[in-house]
């Protein structure tokens, strides 16, 4: 395989959102992202952004705007429903679930423990949705097992 370009993960996910303005400063502030990139259209409208967690990366839009179609919606605007969960490692679970909460994320499950046996790993994970409805997964590797899966 060749190489990515630089500074960009083998796959990365977009998300759009009916007000991405808003939606990437409450990802900064709520689950810690960090702006890479960020082009504003007409009216303020978010054409595209880069958004970064560590060697993460994410793309947020518009969902109406000049570069998207009528299939990409939030999920607040087709009932809730949603066609992908984000995954992120964090270091402290516990502490990154305050920080959201207190960012107004609602917190759909508290953290959990899952022990997945001795020969793979334990994690402590929650999950989060964001204020348009999109769901997030974040998680705190306890330990590795035995045959380092």
């Amino acid at each position: 395989m060749k190489d990515t370009p630089p500074g960009w993960p083998r796959i990365s996910s977009a998300l759009f959102y009916d007000d991405a303005a808003a939606a990437i400063d409450w990802l900064c502030k709520a689950f810690g992202f960090e702006i890479r990139l960020k082009v504003e259209g007409e009216g303020g409208r978010i054409e595209h952004s880069e958004l970064t967690y560590g060697d993460g990366l994410i793309m947020v839009g518009s969902a109406e705007g000049v570069h998207t179609a009528a299939h990409r919606k939030s999920p607040r605007a087709i009932g809730g429903k949603n066609t992908q969960s984000l995954f992120l490692y964090v270091d402290d679970v516990e502490a990154h679930r305050d920080q959201a909460r207190a960012a107004g994320a609602r917190i759909v499950t508290e953290p959990e423990t899952h022990d997945y046996g001795g020969d793979y790993w334990v994690d402590r994970t929650y999950e989060a949705e964001d204020l348009e409805g999109h769901h997030w997964w974040f998680g705190q590797r306890m330990s590795t097992g035995g045959g380092g899966k």
